[in-house]
């Protein structure tokens, strides 16, 4: 079941353009599915936080409910092509561990970029 805040997050990402508003109705209708029964210990966000090593500013930092994995990997390849070809079971067996903390870091030398993926 969504919790208020998952909710309100789908509808500020369709405020923002950030996803359409078929994209938002499917998110909110895959929360509204049972996930079985709610695990405390288990991780609840996946976070991605990609950060300017010169400034050490954050460029993107955005968080996604678990049980949207998925969801939000399809919807990153829409927006960056050259996330199609990535090798996301890392992610997806961290999420199935119920693993904490951080999971992936990423150093983009061209870009200057450090790329960070969190479970919390």
């Amino acid at each position: 079941m969504a919790t208020p805040e998952e909710r309100m997050k789908i509808l500020k990402m369709i405020s923002e353009k950030q996803i359409t508003a078929e994209e938002g109705a499917r998110l909110l209708e895959t929360l509204r599915e049972p996930q079985g029964r709610p695990d405390t210990a288990k991780a609840r966000w996946l976070r991605i936080r990609v950060t300017d090593r010169a400034t050490g500013r954050a460029k993107v930092n955005v968080s996604i409910p678990t049980g949207l994995v998925d969801v939000g990997l399809k919807m990153g390849a829409r927006f960056a092509p050259e996330m199609a070809g990535m090798d996301t079971s890392a992610i997806q067996q961290a999420i199935k561990d119920g693993i904490q903390g951080r999971i992936v870091e990423v150093e983009n030398d061209e870009e200057n970029e450090r790329v960070e993926i969190f479970m919390e």
